[in-house]
């Protein structure tokens, strides 16, 4: 490897002057530990990472960053399915050191590291018996999952994530730290609500929380030949569910668990997944038939919530490609399309074909934040994970082809978080037209110069 010109050398020892964390440069022992995602997909080589400890570390960065014609990627837990929170060749202001979470219990409201991931939030929250809505695995990071809209396990009951938002510290284009909630700029308070990391690094944010006494799964394993006539029953049981219940409904990998019969091992198979914020006697009672279909494994517990987040993480150093539909109805022929669909999903690999059931907290809210995709009754999500490169094409064509077989049905709406950079018409499904102009002249009052462009992006308007 090229040694770092002297020049440039310098120039990294006035920044590691100016901040209190890690300042960490091509050649060096950490870097390539510092500069991996999660997705083996993405293999990029920034200039500098700094490993922030205080929100006037990320000051010093974006600054530095800005004065040295630098492109600036901001990495929180790293999830983007894109590779968003890196560069080649540009500076990354890496959040990861900051994830500490306060809890105040009398308030029920927890303040975030922007750094924290969801493993972070809930295991703080827990002996409290408090939650709210977080990413269905423990490694997504915090800040990206809420500022993008935050879809996860318990939103039919309290909501997506930003709709728990009570504020935000921002570190804005300019290096300025600012506050943020619904009296100090709510203009830009409205736009933190599924607008992105358009607008500044954030390096806290501030959740309401709610009573989480007790959380509850069911785990029902079929071979996949059934899933056709598995998922009209889960639909008709989740339409009209209680919003205590929510889940999916998922073609995967069978896994190597004690409770998997031996012939599923490795193969195919439909899962019904059943969540629940309560007992667990109150989850079978809500569940209804769906217990009664003869599935063939499964694993039926109430758990702390921290735990549950954890059942389905995808591991990291995998190969990533994502996508998603949100459906206004799921009639038979809509079915038949989603069931289809599955057996061109490699297996085994982790690759898992999701539908998420829509409704619940998410249909009632009435807030005009730009998500208007919460109206939808289903989400379908294609989640290619594989390990072989030589399988990229194949992963990726699935992931297409299950968008194409949903379409019919599709609101033209989709949730960012879910996606990878399918162009600027999807920023706009994904906010809404008449959203993304008002989100422009958000962006334009606040980063005119598109400093925070490698994201969802929204262009200064």
């Amino acid at each position: 490897m090229t040694a770092p010109h002297p020049a440039a050398v310098a120039t990294l020892d006035e920044l590691r002057q100016t901040v209190s964390g890690e300042v960490i440069a091509p050649g060096e022992s950490a870097y390539d530990e510092a500069r991996t995602l999660f997705n083996a997909m993405i293999d990029r080589r920034p200039g500098v990472i700094v490993q922030c400890e205080s929100p006037a570390d990320v000051a010093a960065a974006i600054r530095f960053g800005r004065e040295h014609d630098l492109e600036i990627a901001v990495r929180g837990g790293g999830h983007s399915v894109a590779g968003l929170g890196t560069t080649d060749g540009g500076l990354v202001v890496d959040l990861r050191r900051m994830h500490a979470v306060t809890v105040d219990p009398e308030s029920r409201t927890a303040r975030v590291g922007g750094g924290a991931t969801m493993s972070h939030l809930d295991r703080a929250t827990e002996p409290f018996g408090l939650a709210t809505t977080g990413g269905r695995v423990s490694t997504t990071g915090v800040g990206g999952f809420t500022l993008g809209g935050g879809s996860g396990w318990l939103e039919r009951k309290f909501g997506l994530a930003c709709d728990n938002l009570v504020a935000a510290d921002l570190v804005t284009a300019e290096g300025t730290e600012i506050h943020v909630d619904a009296e100090a700029y709510p203009e830009l308070f409205w736009a933190l609500h599924g607008g992105g990391g358009n607008f500044g690094v954030a390096t806290s944010l501030t959740l309401r929380l709610h009573p989480m006494p007790a959380a509850s799964v069911a785990m029902l394993f079929f071979p996949a030949a059934r899933g056709a006539e598995i998922l009209p029953v889960y639909r008709d049981v989740l339409t009209g569910a209680p919003d205590e219940l929510g889940g999916g409904f998922i073609y995967l990998t069978g896994p190597p668990e004690d409770f998997m019969p031996e012939h599923l091992v490795d193969r195919a198979v439909a899962l019904v997944l059943l969540t629940y914020a309560g007992k667990e006697a109150e989850l079978r009672g809500a569940a209804g038939p769906l217990l009664g279909l003869g599935h063939e494994a499964e694993l039926i517990t109430e758990l702390p919530y921290a735990e549950l987040q954890c059942m389905i993480d995808d591991p990291p150093g995998l190969r990533n490609y994502w996508s998603a539909e949100y459906l206004d109805a799921l009639p038979a022929e809509a079915v038949d399309a989603f069931c289809a669909r599955a057996e061109s999903m490699i297996v085994p690999s982790n690759s898992q074909h999701i539908l998420f059931p829509m409704g619940g907290a998410l249909a009632r809210d009435d807030s005009d934040y730009p998500l208007p995709w919460r109206s939808a009754q289903w989400a379908v999500h294609p989640f290619g994970i594989w390990s072989e490169a030589a399988d990229d094409e194949r992963g990726k064509q699935w992931v297409r082809d299950v968008r194409s077989a949903v379409e019919p049905w599709s609101l033209g709406m989709t949730y960012l978080n879910f996606i990878g950079l399918e162009g600027p018409e999807r920023v706009v499904a994904g906010v809404g037209a008449a959203n993304y102009r008002r989100l422009a002249a958000v962006k334009k009052q606040y980063d005119p110069d598109n400093v925070f462009h490698l994201n969802h992006n929204v262009k200064p308007g």
